[in-house]
């Protein structure tokens, strides 16, 4: 092992949720990063590509071929979905006893049909697909510490998730007419050149996208379904917000009856009281991106609406972080047996 303790591998690390992963396991007293593939940066160096990453003494990224991964503890992937079920594959194939974090959304969601239907092609690793374990850490603690492979959640889907999953558990919510409004800052979309997401196209813009076949949708009834214990189907639109990172979701549910707002904050409070990156804010206070952009944190707010017998909730999260590398080194830790927070503690940077 490295002075560190663990070695890790970082597949993909020429896009944002690699990067953020080095800035992250550079303070992590255990975890040192020994590997780091880029197919089409292969031979560079990342400080090419991430100059705020430049002080690091880094691997030079490789072809996924030619990484060594006898020398590897902890692989963290971040290639795109399709491509993940062949490659972890074939790893698992090699090195039995490696562990996996996989960041895309290959292995998240369960049922085969759902997935092809969802990204327009078959699921080539379903056997494998048996083994994941969805890893909403607050949620999975017991399966995730005992997992070779974790599907990190998605981002928009971990905002949504965390305010809801407590409330359909205890049935202080209806099941049904669950609505989702949510927004991410444009690293969601990837590193990729993308035309509409240029400076000129969408600065001092706000607009919805994947209107009613967003890719997170199934994922969302997927997890919101098993914790209810019956199917769900709910109605979410994201939206692209004309700044970097972070994602802020708004929630609306029906109360169950004889169920009151004032419930579901105690139900909140009680379910989070212990957790390190959950917070549930004081009556009145709403979640803000700039008090949790750049760290693992997820801010939930809870509100009366209006409309008799329905209640808001709103959450706010980095979808870098908590959305994405963040709650992977999260995973990655209790995998380990190490301190779940271990180089997670970061604070935001305001103003």
């Amino acid at each position: 092992m490295s002075s560190k303790g663990f070695k890790a591998a970082i597949l993909g690390a020429s896009g944002y949720t690699g990067a953020e992963l080095v800035r992250l396991l550079h303070d992590h007293s255990r975890l040192s990063i020994e590997a780091m593939t880029a197919d089409r940066y292969a031979g560079q160096e990342l400080r090419a590509l991430f100059p705020h990453l430049a002080s690091l003494a880094l691997p030079t990224m490789q072809k996924i071929e030619e990484v060594d991964f006898s020398a590897i503890d902890v692989v963290f992937c971040c290639l795109p979905h399709g491509l993940t079920q062949d490659t972890i594959s074939e790893l698992f194939q090699k090195y039995p006893a490696i562990k996996v974090v996989d960041l895309s959304a290959d292995f998240r969601l369960e049922n085969a049909d759902v997935y092809e239907a969802t990204y327009g092609g078959p699921h080539k690793a379903q056997e494998l697909q048996k083994e994941a374990v969805y890893g909403l850490t607050e949620w999975a603690r017991p399966e995730v510490s005992s997992a070779r492979l974790v599907a990190n959640p998605g981002c928009y889907t971990t905002t949504c998730q965390l305010p809801l999953i407590p409330l359909l558990k205890a049935r202080l919510i209806q099941s049904t007419d669950i609505v989702i409004d949510a927004a991410s800052g444009i690293s969601g979309a990837g590193r990729a050149v993308k035309e509409h997401l240029l400076l000129s196209e969408h600065d001092g813009n706000f607009s919805a996208y994947g209107i009613g076949n967003h890719r997170h949708g199934p994922e969302i009834d997927q997890v919101l379904s098993n914790a209810a214990g019956s199917s769900i189907i709910v109605s979410f639109t994201p939206h692209l917000l004309p700044f970097p990172r972070g994602i802020l979701a708004t929630s609306y549910a029906k109360l169950a009856d004889g169920k009151s707002v004032n419930d579901v904050r105690g139900a909140l409070d009680q379910a989070y009281a212990d957790e390190f990156f959950v917070h549930i804010l004081q009556e009145g206070k709403s979640p803000e991106l700039k008090n949790v952009r750049g760290t693992n944190f997820c801010q939930i707010g809870v509100f009366e609406d209006r409309v008799p017998g329905k209640v808001i909730l709103v959450s706010a999260l980095d979808n870098l972080m908590k959305g994405a590398s963040g709650q992977a080194l999260q995973n990655m830790n209790l995998m380990l047996g190490l301190p779940e927070t271990m180089g997670l503690d970061r604070l935001a940077l305001v103003p």
